[in-house]
């Protein structure tokens, strides 16, 4: 005896429990719960019923709200013509079983038979072969999986107690109100005909059903059958893994860039002259064309350098916590200010200096540097201009969280140009004696200060536009050799 009650429990929960916890608990093969934004699924079990049916169908006409009706096939034959004005009016209808009957009662091939008649019944009523199915009690057995495969089961996300009557009109309300919100998928009953079910009960589910619709069309909310709930719920989660899939792919580019930026300063022995400054760089020879500065001087090919590179981890921080362009401008500004003379007292040091003609470096800079005494000249055409350009516009994609935006701007003109500075003005400018707050560069930082705008959020064309700023233009150069 005690090995018969065994394995009777072990088939009951194989057969019944376990499959009916797995379904209700992480919704394996059911739909119970929309993904939405002003949409609510109402839905309605055990109809129709000759005097609720048709009262709901006028309130929810009244509020142009579609519904899903899963009717038990026993009632169904008995009012067809209520199964033609469902489906006249928009709503959907799905299975419920011929009779009330949970299926963990039942065999496999009952249910089968139960579903294809109650389905046969539906579609010669109305023409619709049904492709929703809600068992009773939201019960399914093990073999239901396979033997319904071609039904989408529909379970609820929201249940009211609505078939009991003394619930009351008043608690019911206030139950359904808390469920006033997107994506839920609503159990309400238009039949009390089944068992344990309080026949009048429909009764207090219609008044408490018009507060509902009521409060729901005054807050937006869009009352749609299952299968737009379903539609919507794919719409929107394809659209969250499309916007989201850019910014994990826009982590990794990122990350591999910034691995980059890492071997680079190594391998070319880039200079970090610490205290957490702007600015890097590196000595070496000038391999391009002649260039004439704006104080006369002149730096030919094979001249000494100080080639300039930003610290682009930097930027990416400041980038990325920056609530405005026009703050990262103003910032930037302040932060050359004190990078240039750190600079100066650094190579003041250095042995190597002598000889060195100027400071050079290549970014997308539009104006602004000439406040810090920098001559901004085009880059001549050609294939370093041509790879310069696409480098820094992909360094831009990098750095900055807005990167694609400013790029696909026809107005914010991102092209490199040249950055140089003879060696005479920079030691002037910025060397032992001189004043590290230049009355010029404040001025910049006051024009860039006084045409921002006072928002928290600036548009990325307009800000990387705007007179007097460096907002988008000082995102970065890693000067390519020449």
């Amino acid at each position: 005896m005690e090995n018969v009650l065994l394995w009777g429990f072990y088939f009951l929960t194989f057969y019944a429990f376990l499959p009916g916890f797995i379904s209700r608990t992480f919704g394996f093969r059911v739909f119970k719960r929309g993904y939405a934004r002003e949409e609510i699924a109402l839905t309605f079990d055990d109809g129709p019923d000759p005097v609720y049916t048709p009262r709901l169908l006028d309130l929810l006409r009244e509020y142009g709200a579609k519904a899903t009706f899963f009717v038990v096939g026993v009632h169904a034959e008995r009012h067809p013509e209520l199964l033609r004005r469902m489906a006249e009016e928009g709503h959907a209808i799905g299975i419920h079983n011929y009779v009330h009957k949970t299926n963990w009662l039942m065999r496999p091939g009952t249910v089968k038979k139960q579903i294809a008649r109650t389905s046969a019944i539906i579609e010669e009523a109305t023409g619709v072969k049904p492709v929703y199915y809600r068992p009773p009690w939201g019960i399914v057995n093990l073999f239901d999986y396979a033997n319904l495969g071609y039904l989408q089961i529909i379970l609820w996300s929201a249940m009211f107690g609505d078939w009991r009557k003394r619930v009351g009109v008043e608690r019911l309300t206030a139950r359904m109100l808390k469920k006033l919100r997107p994506g839920e998928v609503l159990l309400l009953h238009d039949c009390g005909k089944t068992f344990g079910a309080d026949e009048d009960a429909p009764e207090n589910m219609l008044r408490a059903l018009e507060v509902y619709l009521k409060r729901g069309s005054e807050q937006g909310y869009r009352f749609v059958t299952i299968g737009e709930m379903i539609a919507v719920t794919d719409r929107n989660r394809a659209r969250e893994r499309a916007d989201k899939a850019p910014g994990r792919l826009k982590r990794a580019f990122t990350a591999c860039w910034m691995a980059w930026e890492r071997c680079f300063n190594v391998l070319f022995r880039i200079v970090d002259i610490g205290g957490g400054s702007l600015f890097h760089y590196r000595i070496r020879p000038y391999r391009g064309g002649e260039l004439k500065l704006d104080d006369g001087a002149v730096l030919r090919p094979g001249d000494k350098i100080v080639e300039l590179h930003f610290d682009n981890a930097k930027l990416r921080e400041l980038l990325e916590n920056s609530r405005s362009l026009m703050k990262v401008a103003i910032f930037l500004i302040r932060e050359t200010e004190k990078a240039m003379p750190a600079l100066a007292r650094h190579l003041a040091g250095r042995e190597d200096l002598s000889g060195v003609k100027g400071l050079y470096g290549i970014s997308m800079i539009h104006r602004g540097p000439e406040a810090f005494g920098f001559s901004v000249l085009d880059l001549p055409p050609g294939p370093f201009r041509f790879f310069t350009t696409r480098y820094l516009r992909l360094l831009i994609r990098a750095l900055h969280p807005q990167g694609g935006a400013l790029l696909r701007d026809k107005n914010a003109q991102f092209y490199p140009r040249i950055m140089a500075m003879s060696m005479d003005t920079f030691l002037r400018r910025y060397g032992a004696g001189a004043d590290e707050r230049l009355p010029d560069a404040s001025g910049a930082l006051e024009t860039a200060a006084a045409g921002a705008p006072q928002a928290d959020t600036v548009d990325p064309a307009g800000a990387a536009a705007a007179d007097g700023s460096v907002a988008a233009v000082l995102t970065g150069g890693k000067t390519l050799e020449q």
